[in-house]
């Protein structure tokens, strides 16, 4: 190939040539003026990250951001979100309905959201996120509106999402709250059981079992010295056997005589001394068993009717028994006292378990308990300032230039595409014709010598049917162009066209 055989095929197929070049070019440079414009807009959301002064809520409610972000954007890209969004602003006209599927395949992809870290400076609040909501189709006004949309639902969707989970977190916290109410409760049982059981024996009445036995101690070696002295009485009468008292005749008598006797000391030691002086207190003992010896004997002979005396000697011996039941039943009374004491300690180590046993609960008891508030207070925080932590920073506005296709990119790429589709059609129209061209082409051919040559002869019929099929030539040429022109603009409106060159050209 050199510049005479170009030049040859250039004389042969030039109309061919130029008829493609202008029917490409003209397909191209229509499909970049034709195909519509492709608006983008975005919305800006900064997502704010408080210090909470929760720290036992902090993490279920901050936490995560990255993976609640995905959540949410799983949400929104959803499909009965979409379809709604769809109805709501007729983003693709119509049509959209008819193939439903499609049109939320479209949508999910004309939806883009980026994320980009953001420094806020040394105020103590570190740094926050904020990520990029944006949308992009013909018309602008419904692509800000759609892009407004979207980054109002990441807010509400993040609202609802918090406060449902520190609503969640308030739960189980309550659920542990009531379990270590229930522990508290058995805790406090058991340990009310225990001092029910020993009662007399805890050692917070240690004291009270000492008093009481000295108290006793005190009454019962006043009881041995009234024996001595109703021994010694007993002993003096017998010696007297035929002498009867003349001032007790009866049993009841010597008691009632004994008991004013008693009366009388009182009164004489209350003069002297407080109640609280042992002496009152043995003296007030006296008295009261007396009386209740007294009713013990029953009524008295003015009342059941006159009785044989007894003797003397009678009256002591029924002084002396009753003393000596008194004494036995002070030992007794001494006896249950100290085992109590001694059993103090060991009812202590047990009461002290018991004790951690309850302090250990209680103390997570008032732990949860706490959490729980804090909990709550957290909740309420999060009603109060709902859609804080995602904020709108920068609402979508409607673009006065598209941001897609680029036009002279589309315009250059047209260019190049007709001048390869015209060399590949002049290329494959030489491939396909097997006529002769010249005398070299018929040596190339044929062995046999050529002699002669005889040149076109072309006559004034010839010179007029080339003219008028020129003309028909160029008239369907027109034409042809002119319909390609038409296709190509209704083709520059296609779905898919117009989704391939905004995507190559932009």
């Amino acid at each position: 190939m050199n510049l005479a055989a170009l030049s040859a095929i250039w004389a042969r197929r030039k109309y061919l040539a130029l008829g493609v070049l202008a029917a490409t070019l003209a397909a191209a440079l229509t499909i970049a003026v034709a195909i519509p414009g492709i608006y983008r807009s975005t919305a800006t959301v900064l997502v704010a990250r408080p210090e909470m002064t929760t720290p036992s809520v902090r993490s279920p409610l901050t936490g995560e951001l990255e993976a609640r972000l995905n959540r949410i954007g799983e949400e929104i890209l959803s499909r009965s979100r979409l379809e709604a969004l769809l109805d709501r602003f007729d983003i693709y006209g119509p049509n959209a309905k008819a193939d439903l599927e499609a049109s939320v395949t479209r949508l999910r992809r004309d939806i883009r959201v980026d994320t980009k870290a953001v420094d806020l400076g040394t105020q103590g609040r570190g740094s926050t996120v904020a990520f990029a909501v944006s949308f992009r189709g013909r018309d602008p006004e419904t692509v800000a509106q759609v892009a407004n949309e979207l980054a109002a639902y990441y807010v509400a969707e993040n609202s609802t999402i918090r406060e449902r989970r520190a609503a969640e977190a308030v739960q189980d916290i309550k659920r542990e709250v009531d379990d270590a109410q229930k522990r508290l409760d058995e805790q406090d049982k058991r340990t009310n059981d225990f001092k029910r059981r020993n009662m007399g024996q805890l050692p917070e009445q240690v004291a009270a079992n000492l008093a009481m036995l000295e108290r006793l101690n005190a009454q019962l070696a006043l009881n041995n010295h009234n024996q001595v002295i109703a021994m010694e009485r007993r002993t003096a009468l017998r010696r007297r056997p035929g002498e009867e008292m003349a001032a007790a005749s009866s049993p009841e008598e010597a008691l009632t005589i004994r008991l004013n006797q008693l009366n009388t000391d009182l009164v004489k030691l209350q003069r002297q001394y407080s109640d609280k002086y042992p002496d009152v207190i043995n003296t007030k003992y006296e008295i009261e068993t007396t009386k209740r010896q007294l009713a013990e004997l029953g009524p008295s002979p003015a009342k059941a009717g006159a009785a044989a005396p007894k003797p003397s000697r009678d009256l002591g011996d029924t002084e002396i028994t009753a003393l000596k039941a008194e004494d036995e039943r002070l030992r007794r009374m001494i006896a249950a006292y100290q085992s109590r004491v001694e059993m103090a300690p060991e009812r202590e180590q047990e009461l002290q378990q018991l004790s951690r046993d309850y302090r250990a609960t209680r103390e997570m008891y008032d732990a949860v308990l706490k959490r729980y508030h804090d909990a709550q207070a957290a909740v309420d925080v999060e009603r109060r300032r709902a859609g804080e932590e995602f904020q709108i920073l920068e609402k979508a506005v409607p673009a006065r230039e598209p941001s897609a296709p680029n036009r002279a990119k589309l315009v250059l790429l047209g260019v190049v595409l007709a001048c390869a589709v015209t060399g590949a059609a002049v290329m494959l129209a030489e491939q396909l014709d097997t006529s002769f061209h010249g005398v070299d082409d018929l040596r190339s051919f044929s062995k046999l010598p050529v002699l002669v040559t005889i040149p076109e002869i072309t006559t004034r019929a010839d010179r007029t049917r080339r003219r008028w099929r020129m003309r028909l030539a160029a008239c369907a040429g027109v034409v042809g162009v002119f319909l390609i022109v038409g296709i190509a603009y209704v083709g520059a409106h296609n779905d898919l066209l117009v989704s391939l060159l905004t995507r190559t050209g932009s």
